[in-house]
């Protein structure tokens, strides 16, 4: 019985996106029930959040504030807001011990006990902001990763940040549209949930994801086609011709927007390298790493052009990369073009 049928049987027969990550829960025996609180705030932080995107054009919230953040990119009104909900919800949990922000130059030390705050969260507040006003969709990205504790060797701060993607315990991302979809992943699974709003809680609409390999799309923004990679230039060329099919472009100009259509329809987003931007656009640590490892757990792949985005050993708290993420095949061609 699918999700949608069991719910028009009987609406009281419906799975909470609290009662999922409970059930999770279980199937560790040694879980204290810290992780599962740690999550239940970060999706409380989201549907605050949603309800400020909801009412943005009543509450005189669109629009910018007149400042730039530390990536050059012009602060609008509810990325303020978005990464304040963010914050306060996330730090009262008790269990985080550091925080990372996009909007936030440094990381934030909530504890600096590992011992105390075990957890470590990164986020996007809300990506896709620059199309705030012009009402397309947008949305939030998380990833949690767990200190060294002891008897692990205590490690610094930037040392406890900066794991790779395969160390990820959570990650997931919440899409703002014509309805609000989160979806997340534990490692075993991605699992979507829709916030309904007459009960004010994210229930389960779609169980195992799997992302399609038959889906023709692909999704990138072609006014940069001038300097892209030629292997990046040869499979656009590939996907435009009638060996293919041909695919089917769709950018919407949001990562998270224009992933969660991939991740349910199949085909492929690209994020390459440029000759203005060479070492990537996006940042790995709170958008490449999160989408990668849904991607792979919706039976994707990721990739910078060269190696698996969650092998990356990142440098830097704000480190950028190319991404190219989507069906497994449609990847490994990418790839392929790029290693002619």
């Amino acid at each position: 019985m699918t999700v949608r049928q069991r719910f028009e049987r009987d609406p009281a027969d419906i799975i909470t996106l609290q009662q999922h990550i409970l059930e999770q829960q279980r199937s560790h025996p040694t879980a204290t029930g810290e992780f599962s609180w740690l999550l239940t705030g970060v999706t409380f932080a989201t549907r605050v959040i949603e309800a400020q995107v909801r009412r943005a054009g009543l509450l005189n919230v669109l629009g910018g504030i007149g400042q730039a953040n530390i990536h050059g990119e012009d602060v609008q009104k509810l990325d303020v807001l978005a990464d304040k909900c963010m914050i306060k919800f996330i730090r009262y949990r008790g269990c985080v011990g550091i925080m990372a922000s996009e909007e936030q130059k440094e990381p934030i030390v909530v504890k600096d006990d590992p011992a105390e705050g075990k957890y470590i969260v990164l986020f996007d507040p809300l990506d896709g902001s620059s199309n705030i006003d012009v009402n397309v969709s947008i949305g939030t990205i998380f990833s949690i990763f767990k200190r060294a504790t002891p008897p692990e060797p205590r490690r610094t701060i930037m040392e406890d940040l900066l794991q790779p993607g395969t160390q990820q315990l959570a990650a997931g991302y919440v899409v703002y549209g014509s309805s609000t979809v989160m979806a997340y992943t534990t490692g075993q699974g991605v699992h979507m949930f829709t916030l309904d709003p007459m009960i004010g809680a994210y229930i389960l609409s779609r169980e195992n994801v799997r992302m399609p390999e038959d889906g023709k799309i692909y999704s990138v923004n072609e006014a940069n086609y001038a300097s892209f990679p030629k292997g990046v230039q040869e499979y656009l060329s590939w996907c435009k011709s009638k060996e293919a099919g041909p695919y089917t472009s769709r950018y919407i100009g949001s990562l998270v927007a224009d992933f969660h259509r991939t991740l349910l329809r199949g085909g492929i987003f690209l994020y390459p390298a440029t000759a203005k931007d060479p070492g990537g656009k996006l940042r790995l640590m709170y958008e490449a790493n999160p989408m990668a490892f849904l991607a792979e757990q919706g039976g994707g792949a990721a990739s910078d052009g060269q190696s698996r985005i969650l092998d990356k050993q990142p440098k830097a708290l704000h480190e950028r990369t190319p991404l190219i993420i989507g069906a497994r095949p449609d990847v490994d061609r990418v790839l392929s073009y790029l290693r002619r």
